[in-house]
Formats: structure tokens, sequence, C-alpha cells
């Protein structure tokens, strides 16, 4: 049973909760802070249907490689340093997007500034070092249920501070704001925060370049894991090339799947170096972890967050289209379905530290199966309050998934926990890519479908294969002694 958190507290583990969502929060608010001023920048730049699409998947297609990255390097200089870097760097290209003349300054900077979609990582590692295993599924739904609130946020706030702001530049002044509070905020950070409580030790991976496996079996699952990864980077470059949305030719194209490639030959290189000791000389047994329960949290996060990032995207026009209602109420009713995460993501961590982690991303995977799978059967004859609730049924499910899945993520191997993270947080955005795409093919009913058998293929997978965290895993601290963490 876990213990009750003093969410009115500002002290001990609760501050570093509370600063780190909030750091989050301001994150994923920069990172979308140009949807809801898209309409002025489609008018400000007569950008075309073309352009504003080539925009959207800019934003996201940094954020990939950007949370593998991430999630080394916060296991190696730990999250203060990293979540302070994050927020800065993205305050100073907030302010190149907001200073852009032309569609290609736009481009550039919004490509770039997916890089902030990375933030998510930073915390998943802080928020582990600060609470114990009985109450890591609660801290890490908070942090990532209140501070995905930002995207939400920037929605409401920023049209109007644009505005206030008032003129044709209304909308540089709002997104500069951003800007100033990331950077802000950040310098904040730094200085109210540390990596670990007093007397705690912050583990480090003996190697950096790839995560370390301790068996021959994982090492050649982990190079198969890491294949979706590269495989969305090169349906992004798909999507942008002449069969797609055209903004490039074929040449360059065929050149951007060829880099692609390598950087995938290059980084299964470096997987190979990291662990080729295992070939040799098997691990001990104290020190062994199962990567796949990685990979399986991996493919859970993939049908969980890709499926509310798709959501998000395609309610609005579903409502539309499907049942004729106004832009207006189709907005208002789709923005239900994010707001959610206030609560779900929480309830999905509260599940996990009190029935178990496996047995809650059982339940959680039936709901979602479920609701999916039902909401393919929908109808224009169906009532729209039927539709609506059910929406927000998988709603519910699926942001209660993700908050299970990063209840258990902390648990698997202390040092590599923001490479966990990454690798876990780099699948949601492939599912949400992968989920649209599938989308831009068939119907909503069939879409709606598919999610649902993923997250079939899932619960298989958790009901087979997953273990439940139990007893104790291993840590070598720096004088050479071993020391044992509680996990269950």
């Amino acid at each position: 049973m876990s213990e009750k958190l003093n969410l009115l507290s500002f002290k001990g583990n609760m501050r570093i909760l509370h600063l780190s969502w909030i750091a989050f929060f301001i994150s994923f608010a920069v990172w979308f802070n140009h949807a809801p001023l898209m309409s002025t920048l489609r008018q400000n730049f007569g950008l075309t249907d073309q352009e504003v699409g080539i925009l959207l998947i800019l934003n996201v297609a940094l954020t990939i490689p950007a949370r593998i990255l991430v999630g080394m390097l916060v296991d190696r200089f730990g999250p203060r340093r990293m979540f302070t870097l994050i927020l800065v760097s993205a305050g100073l290209v907030c302010f190149s997007f907001a200073l852009a003349q032309n569609f290609t300054q736009l481009a550039v900077t919004r490509f770039l500034l997916g890089f902030v979609g990375a933030g998510f990582v930073v915390g998943i590692r802080m928020i582990g070092e600060w609470f114990p295993a009985r109450q890591t599924g609660i801290a890490q739904g908070i942090y990532g249920g209140w501070g995905n609130f930002g995207s939400a946020a920037s929605a409401m706030l920023l049209p109007a501070l644009a505005l206030w702001y008032g003129g044709a530049n209304g909308w540089r002044f709002a997104i500069a704001a951003t800007g100033v509070v990331a950077i802000g905020y950040g310098l904040f950070y730094y200085r109210s925060v540390e990596d670990t409580p007093k007397g705690s030790t912050y583990f480090k991976p003996k190697k950096m370049g790839a995560m370390e496996v301790t068996s021959r079996s994982d090492l050649l699952l982990y190079l198969l894991m890491s294949l979706p990864i590269y495989g969305a980077l090169g349906l992004l470059a798909w999507k942008l090339s002449p069969l797609g949305l055209n903004w490039f030719g074929m040449p360059l194209t065929l050149a951007l799947y060829a880099g692609i490639a390598a950087i995938y030959a290059y980084q299964a290189w470096h997987i190979y170096l990291v662990n080729r000791e295992i070939l040799s000389k098997p691990v001990p047994e104290l020190f062994r972890y199962r990567f796949r329960q990685v990979a399986i949290l991996d493919l859970a996060y993939l049908v969980t967050f890709g499926s509310e990032l798709a959501l998000v995207s395609m309610l609005p026009l579903f409502y539309l289209d499907q049942f004729h209602l106004s832009p207006v109420m189709a907005g208002i009713l789709a923005g239900i379905y994010p707001v959610m995460n206030l609560i779900a993501r929480p309830a999905g961590g509260i599940l996990s530290d009190r029935i178990g982690r496996r047995r809650s991303l059982l339940l959680l995977f039936t709901g979602i199966t479920g609701s999916f799978l039902l909401l393919g059967q929908v109808t224009p004859e169906w009532p729209v309050a039927l539709v609506v609730a059910n929406t927000l049924l998988c709603g519910l499910f699926a942001k209660g998934g993700s908050g299970a899945v990063f209840a258990m993520v902390p648990l698997i191997q202390r040092r590599m926990t923001g490479q966990i993270a990454g690798m876990a947080g780099a699948y949601g955005n492939v599912g949400g890519l992968v989920f649209l795409t599938v989308l831009s093919f068939v119907s909503p009913q069939v879409f709606f479908l598919v999610i649902g058998g993923a997250a079939l293929v899932v619960l298989a997978l958790v009901a087979l294969l997953l273990l439940e965290p139990r007893g104790e895993t291993a840590e070598i601290l720096p004088d050479g002694t071993v020391q044992l963490i509680k996990v269950g």
C-alpha cells in the first residue's frame, strides 16, 4: 500500500516533485506554443495547407532521437543540469521562431524546438531518485499528468496573450514570452534542486553511447527494438518527400534514407561495443535484469501515449465530419480529452502502487482494448453524447496506462533510468506517428480498431512475459561496494 503524498507540501521530495512537473509543464507549453497560433501564422505568412502540415511534422521530428540522446545524457550528467540546458536552449530557439521572416526560418526553428519534447525524460530520472518504490507510481503519475497539461495551457493562454499584445506581431510577443519563461525557470530550477537526496549516490552507467544489457539474447532484442525508432524517422522523411508533402525532392529523400540507415548502423555498433564483454563473460546474477521488461514497456507506451497524440490531432475533425457539429462545439468536445491527463495519469500511477505494476497494466490494457474496439463500431447514427463518453473512456484507460508504464520504468535499473525512459518516450512518439499515418489511409473506425488491436497484442505480452518488480536491484558504489535498492 502506498503512503499518501501531501500535495500541499513544498518540502523535501514534494518540493522536487512540484518543481519538476512545472519544468515539464513549461517544456510542453514551449513545444506546442505554435499550435494555437497556427491560423495567425498561416495568414501572416500566406502559408499553404502543405506548409502547415510540414510545420506540424517538423515539430515532432527531432523529439524521437532527442529522447534517446537525452536519456543517455541525463544518466551521465544528472537531471538538474539537463533540465536547465533544455529549458534555456529552447527559450533561445523560441526567440528565433518569434523573429522568423519566412517559411524556411519557421521550419528550421520549429524543427529545432522538437528537442524540448525530450524534457519529459529528465524528470523521470529526477522523480525516481527522490521517491521510494512504494510511491513511484503516484509521483511519476503526477509529474507526467500535470506536466503534460502544458500543451493545453498553451492552447488556452497564447491566443489571448497574442490578442492582448495586439497588432500583426502579437503572436511574436506571445511566442517570445514562452521563451522568457523557459529561460527564467531553467535558471531557477538549477539553483533550486539537487539530483539526489542528501547522502544518496547518483549511479551512472559504466559506459556512454548505449544501454547496458546483461545477456546475449537481450543484446539481440535491444538491436531489434532500436529499429522502429529509426524506421519512424524514415517515415517522417517519406511524409516530406515527393510521395507525401513534397517539401523536398527524391535525391534528398534517398540521401535522408541512407543517412538514417547509417545512423542506425553507427548506433548498433556502439550497442555492440558497450556490451561486447557479455559475449565472453557472463554477468553475475546479482546485476542482471531482463531487457524484455524494457521492450514490453516500450510497446505499451507506443499504444498509450501514441494513441493520445493521435486522438488529440484527429478528434476535432472526427466530431466535425462524422456528426456535423459546429467547429466550436467539435473543438470543445475534443478539448476535454487532453484535460483528462490531470487525473487519469496520476490515477494509473496510484493503481500501480496499490495493486502491483503488472496487474495494473493488465487491467488498464484490457480497458484500452475494449474501449477502442467499441469506438471502432461508431456510426453517424450514434448519439454524440455516447461517442464522447466512449472517447473519454478510451482516454481514461490510455492515460492511466501511461502512468502505469512510468510507475515501473524507474524500478528496472536505477543507473539507466534515463535511457530506459528515453527509449519508452521515443516509442510513444513513434506510436503517434504510426497511428496518424494509418489514419491517412483508412476511415476513423478502422483507425480505432488498429489501436484496439495493438493494445490487445500488448495485453498478451504483459500477461505472458512481463515480470513484477520484486526484491532488490544492485548498484556498485564508487568505493566498489554493492548497494541494494528495493524495487518491490
